[in-house]
């Protein structure tokens, strides 16, 4: 009794603390599993099988991440194999979970949580096939992307040397040499050495890919692709993207192609197409290569922030350190030291991999990759902000439900990395990292900056667009396997005003000289990464004061958010949300709005617009383009016939 009254209050406290604590326990227990008292049998019985699949999920997604980037960082015969052997399994055990959710009535769930998630399982993909036909299909995917991993070229100056890769040596002569022939050799020779390779195993992709959609219950691949956008109406979203920023693309469309004429001469016609294999880019998907030649102000003396990184000693750590450190300063994650320790920054000389740039989330919430062949360059230095991007979005939302990790749409995942490289880029940055030395922007630099940005950003655009309304038309069978080029060149003209150096027939396959395209993956994605960007860019650049609206001393192409922690964790929010809110939800968390909006790309660029505007009138340049003379027929022995009845009516 004596112990009591001594230690009454202490005692009070102690049990008072002890049932706040077992209520709070008992709050989240019955949120989680029951926030209706009313909640049906079936909804907890749900709940239930959620935990088991999304533990198995986690499993199966770290087993086959670690075998595909096995396989991808050493492409090899014994790597494939383990590869297919475990996707086969983890395909098998996915679609077994997928057969229990659909067991389940999960459309009148009240749990939001619950209900979305099964919204995801019900969905399988390509796991839905048969056995047999799903390892068709992988194996499938992995030879075309092999034959484009392993192609190689002779070199136009010595035909003997026939080891050139498309990295580096391909790209690097398709950016710096000025030999129209030799950019036509390389152009052609790729397409030669890939698409025609790929051609047959791209007919039965369609036909298998087309074939697990409708095990999922959608009318063809290109309907199970829209599916994430969760909006039956999201293709004419996208139509009216393009319909706003079409003019714009038209006009450094007409700059350019008449910089070239006064390159290459009458390689490039007044009125007609640009010739594709003059712009710089494997794919004529981005611009930036000719910069050189076609500058607003070439007669300015700019930055070759190139030279100064290898003036300066760059290595590749110390690139990859430089887009950590802008991360961290908005108050990001620093990356993992397994990061450091598991990446390939550069590539190996032992072996063949697949160079193309790459994120991978391994799914235990530790491990995260890039894989990234790079040199020291400019372009690379934004490629490696571009994909730590990805790994921040890994990081921010790597303790939601496996379910819910990844991109609020696969559009805003591209769009992150992409966003802080527009502060990257800008001539302010680059000055306080030491990589410009002018003290003051002269306003003929900053447009030359501008227009360099343009034609990455702006160049890409119907590129980014049509790459999948090809895949659309050939899922749905409006373009059948004996049109695969001739389409795709009928869209490259419509869209981007480009046409091949060369005719083309149906027994070429130049899709396929784009990785995206053999290895399966959608790009949409990049068209909607290149609005929402700006829209990103232009909502953060608000919050840390330094753009406003119609001021011209904040304009919004000269922000620059690094160090600015605003926003940073505004940023950082939207990207914990990861996929657990349809997209409109994320969008409206950071910038406000719910609908995606080109204004922002709009209002950045309009510096450059009003400027190519008022230079394409002084030139008299023709803007768009009348219809190619390149022809796409059936066989090469129809061109053959057809360049020889040409030959005959010019004697």
């Amino acid at each position: 009794m004596n112990f009591f009254k001594k230690h009454k209050k202490w005692i009070i406290i102690i049990t008072l603390t002890a049932m706040v604590a077992v209520g709070v326990i008992l709050y989240f227990v019955l949120s989680v599993h029951a926030k209706d008292p009313n909640i049906e049998e079936e909804e907890i019985r749900a709940y239930n099988l959620l935990q088991t699949i999304n533990k198995k999920n986690e499993e199966n997604s770290y087993r086959s991440s670690l075998a595909q980037w096995d396989y991808e960082s050493n492409i090899t015969d014994a790597n494939l194999e383990k590869a297919l052997a475990i996707s086969a399994e983890v395909a098998e055990s996915e679609k077994e979970a997928w057969q229990q959710v659909k067991q389940f009535n999960w459309k009148s769930f009240s749990d939001y949580n619950i209900k979305r998630q099964f919204m995801f399982y019900s969905v399988l993909g390509s796991s839905a096939l048969p056995e047999n036909d799903y390892k068709y299909l992988k194996k499938n995917i992995s030879e075309m992307e092999a034959i484009y991993a392993k192609g190689k070229i002779c070199d136009y100056h010595n035909k003997t040397k026939c080891d050139l890769a498309l990295e580096p040596e391909i790209t690097n002569i398709l950016a710096n040499s000025k030999n129209e022939e030799e950019l036509k050799h390389v152009w052609i020779e790729w397409r030669n050495t890939v698409g025609r390779k790929c051609r047959e195993n791209y007919k039965h992709y369609v036909k298998l890919s087309n074939q697990a959609a409708k095990l999922n219950d959608f009318n063809n691949q290109g309907e199970y692709w829209l599916f994430n956008y969760e909006d039956p109406d999201f293709k004419d979203q996208i139509a009216r993207l393009w319909d706003q920023l079409k003019p714009l693309y038209l006009q450094i469309h007409a700059y350019v192609r008449y910089k070239l004429k006064e390159k290459y001469g009458d390689v490039v016609t007044e009125k007609g197409p640009i010739p594709a294999h003059l712009l710089g880019n494997m794919w004529a998907q981005t611009w930036s290569n000719i910069a050189s030649f076609t500058l607003p102000y070439p007669e300015v003396e700019d930055s070759d922030v190139t030279s100064e990184m290898i003036k300066q000693n760059y290595t590749v750590l110390k690139m990859f350190k430089t887009a950590e450190d802008f991360f961290v300063s908005i108050n990001l994650t620093s990356m993992p030291q397994s990061f450091w320790e598991k990446s390939i920054l550069e590539k190996p000389t032992d072996r063949e991999l697949v160079c193309h740039a790459s994120a991978w989330d391994f799914y235990n919430g530790k491990d995260f990759r890039i894989k990234q062949c790079t040199d020291i360059n400019i372009e690379d230095l934004t490629t490696a902000h571009h994909e730590m991007g990805h790994i921040e979005y890994f990081l921010q939302y790597k303790d939601q439900p496996v379910t819910y990790r990844s991109g609020a749409n696969d559009g805003f995942h591209e769009a992150v990395g992409d966003l802080i490289s527009l502060s990257f880029k800008s001539t302010k940055h680059l000055r306080k990292i030491g990589l410009v030395n002018t003290k003051t922007d002269d306003p003929k630099i900053v447009l030359n900056n501008l227009y360099k940005i343009g034609l990455d950003k702006i160049a890409f655009l119907p590129f980014g667009y049509l790459i999948d309304l090809w895949r659309w038309d050939v899922f749905s069978g409006n373009t059948t396997s004996d049109n695969y080029n001739c389409k795709w060149w009928e869209l490259r003209e419509k869209y981007q005003g480009l046409e091949p150096p060369v005719d083309r027939s149906e027994e070429d396959f130049d899709p396929a000289a784009k990785y995206h395209i053999v290895a399966d993956v959608p790009y949409l994605r990049y068209f909607i990464s290149f609005v929402i960007q700006f829209q990103f860019h232009r909502a953060l650049c608000e919050k840390a004061g330094e753009y406003e609206p119609n001021n011209a001393n904040k304009p919004l192409h000269e922000c620059d958010i690094y160090q600015n922690t605003n926003a940073g964790n505004s940023l950082k929010k939207m990207l914990a949300m990861g996929a657990s809110r349809p997209w409109p939800d994320a969008m409206e968390a950071l910038t406000g709005q719910r609908n995606m909006d080109a204004g922002g790309l709009l209002e950045y660029f309009k510096p450059l617009q009003d400027w190519l505007e008022k230079e394409n009138v002084k030139n008299g340049v023709f803007i768009g383009w009348e219809k190619t003379k390149r022809v796409c027929v059936r066989t090469r022995q129809e061109l053959e016939s057809k360049k020889q009845q040409e030959e005959e009516s010019t004697e």
